[in-house]
Formats: structure tokens, sequence, C-alpha cells
């Protein structure tokens, strides 16, 4: 079929093939299909070529990832092939490259490495990889920092980070109009949203099933503090083009919420096609089913990448540096007007919170909300604290049993 040569030769001389890292046999034997019809024999040429297909791939592939030069300085001049996780398993992850997607793992040495949880690959990670030659998995070598993370604590008494989704640019924080609808449950998810470094977006959804969207969207556009609220129905089509705007080249979406709110039918809408399985709600109580069960990175046919997480029954929030002041700066504000500095409001003369509740400037139930938001936060934050001198005891206990194997 092919001229007599040796596979890293041109067919038309004996000049070498620029032997470029990382393209397989599969690549050269198309460079030579290419270089013998087109009449392609010397060096440059073959190379000028090579280079010319690797960057058309990387356009068309990573950058619509979301790959861009600041991904490029974290990988610096790393020997790996950069790649994103688009779907987490139990001990294994799929990940997409600049061309392929293949299965992974992590390397021993990595795995010796992480101490907690949430040093290990999330899905919307960006991870750097040895490609297998054959048959077998990717190795995940290193995480690139995480520019942003939905984080919530994990099920369980133990005080760990479960990472919802890494490298996310918007949250669509979806919360249907019908018996879902709770002005606290997204308080709670717009903190942690907040907390994340991502924007925020609440998507109202089966605005169909509702007689009364529009007084709903503006009790929550009032909880939400200038956060966009959307209404739509993915059923009836309403409100889709308004969601696409919050899309655009290179960008990561995540769509969070309760179990059965539409998250997957408004995927679906984005997408264009029944991508991802929808269950019909339940009759007794009109709420829906789970549906999603593991979180997955999805590329739109437009621009831009969406990240589908399973409902939450629950969302105990993790961390709060700036969250919780965000997501109530009207409570807060509020709190500096106070007669006092330590004023508790509670029964204090001149407190500024208790007067707006007794006005009617301020809900009671959102004060309580809040609350009960940060003592939950200082309680976490307490439980943090420990857990951190206990993995910082363990640390220097390993690095002791390794310095006394060494000097035996």
């Amino acid at each position: 079929m092919y001229d007599e040569k040796p596979k890293n030769h041109c067919l038309n001389c004996t000049q070498p093939v620029c032997p470029l890292r990382g393209f397989q046999l599969r690549n050269r034997i198309f460079l030579v299909k290419y270089q013998k019809s087109a009449g392609l024999c010397t060096l440059t040429n073959q190379r000028t070529f090579l280079f010319e297909k690797q960057e058309e791939t990387i356009l068309t592939t990573l950058t619509k990832l979301g790959w861009n030069e600041d991904w490029q300085k974290k990988a610096g001049s790393s020997a790996y092939t950069p790649a994103r996780i688009i779907t987490e398993y139990k001990n294994l992850y799929k990940i997409q490259t600049d061309s392929t997607i293949y299965l992974a793992e992590v390397t021993g040495k990595f795995r010796h490495q992480s101490q907690v949880r949430e040093d290990y690959p999330a899905v919307g990670d960006w991870v750097m990889v040895s490609l297998p030659d054959g048959e077998g998995h990717a190795m995940i070598h290193e995480v690139l920092e995480r520019k942003s993370k939905f984080s919530r604590k994990a099920a369980g008494e133990l005080t760990n980070e479960q990472i919802v989704a890494a490298n996310i640019d918007t949250a669509f924080l979806v919360m249907s109009l019908n018996h879902d609808f709770n002005l606290r449950r997204m308080e709670r998810y717009l903190i942690a949203a907040w907390e994340s470094g991502a924007n925020p977006v609440i998507v109202l959804s089966k605005a169909d099933l509702c007689e009364n969207s529009d007084k709903k969207a503006g009790e929550a556009s009032a909880a939400a503090m200038g956060v966009p609220v959307l209404v739509t129905s993915a059923y009836e089509g309403t409100g889709l083009e308004t969601l696409k705007t919050y899309i655009d080249e290179g960008m990561t979406v995540a769509v969070m919420g309760s179990s059965g709110v539409g998250k997957s039918s408004i995927i679906n809408a984005l997408i264009g096609e029944e991508k991802m399985l929808v269950n019909d709600i339940r009759e007794d109580d009109s709420k829906g089913k789970h549906t999603t069960t593991h979180r997955e990175l999805i590329m739109l046919p437009e621009k831009g990448v969406i990240i589908d997480t399973p409902g939450m029954r629950e969302l105990q929030l993790w961390e709060s540096d700036s969250g919780l002041s965000q997501g109530f700066q009207d409570i807060e504000a509020l709190a500096g007007s106070c007669q006092f500095r330590d004023c508790s409001h509670e029964t204090e003369p001149g407190c500024a919170i208790q007067q707006a509740i007794e006005d009617g400037e301020l809900e009671q139930d959102r004060y309580d909300s809040y609350v009960k938001l940060q003592k939950e936060l200082a309680y976490l934050d307490r439980k943090s604290n420990k857990r951190e001198q206990i993995l910082e005891k363990k640390k220097w206990k390993k690095i002791s049993q390794y310095q006394k194997q060494i000097h035996k």
C-alpha cells in the first residue's frame, strides 16, 4: 500500500519527519498521505504542516473548553498534555484533550501527596496528563490551580469539603416555581455561589406550572440583592434565549439546584437535543425525581460549556469569607447603623435591625435565616480549624517517619 520506508520518513525522500512530541503513528501516516498527494517532501514543509495542524486542533477544541493564556501560564513549560475533567467516577475520570476523550486515573505520586478529598480532580478542573501509547488509561500528574470552585460540606459527620464544580464563570441557581419555591434555600445557594468566585444567576423554572410567576419572581429579586432573576419554562421555551446571553465563548456555566427542579430540561433546551434524561414530576406533591446521577461537563453547540450536577437534597455551606456579606448586604448595612457597636440585635435600644423589622422594611424570616446561617458558618469554622490542626499533625508525622527510614 505504501512504499517501503521507515515509519518516521517521508515517502518521497529519506529525510525524517519532525518528531513532534505527542503525535502518534496515526498522525505520521496521515502526514505521509498528505505529502504524497501535495508533493511535499522537504523537512521544512513537514514541520510547518505538523505545527499548523496542532495549532488548528487546539483552537477548535481546547479554546472551546475554556483554555486560554491564563491556563497556559499556569501550565508553564510542563511536558504533559493539558486536559479537562468532564466526568468524575469513583476512582476514574473522563478527560477531554485537544482531540480525544480518555479515561484517566491519578498517579501513585499524586495519590501519595494528596492529603484531603479536595486535592483530587473535580469536574471542570484542568489537569496535566500523560497519554497512553495504546490501551490503558491516561495518567493525571497535576491539577492546575483553580480559579473558582463551588463547594459544599460533604454529607456525613466528618468535616470534609466536596467540590461540586471547578473553574466555573457563572452559576445558574435553578429553583422551580411550583412546590420547590423557597427563598431561604435560594439564599443558601447564593452564599455558596458568591463564595465560589462565580457570578450567580437565579433561574426560576417551570413557569408553565405556576399561575403567579411574576409575584414569585418579585419576591426572589427582593431577596437576591441585585442578582439577575430569570423566569423560564423549558416546556414553553420561555426565557431560554435570555439564558443564552449569559453564556459566552470559552465560558463555563454550572447548573445547580434541588432534585427535580428542571435542570436537565433546561440543559436539553440549551443543547438543542434530548441529551440529558428527564423524569416526570410526582403527581402527589409536584416534586421531581432524581434524574442526573453524576456531574458532567458538556460542550454546547454554539459556544461555552455547561456542567450538569445531581440534585442536592440539602446544601450545607462549606465556608464564607465574603458570601454571607454579599448575600445579606441589607442586614449588614442596618447593623452598621445600630446605636451600639456590640449590639446583639435583640433587646438593645437603638437597634436598627429590630426597628427595620418593626417598620416592615425587613422580614423577620429573612433576618432569622441570616442568624441561622451565621451560626452554621461559625460552627463550621471551628470544626475546620480543628481539622487543619489534625492534618498538619499527620503531615509532620509522615515527614518524621520518612526521615527515620532514610537514616536507618
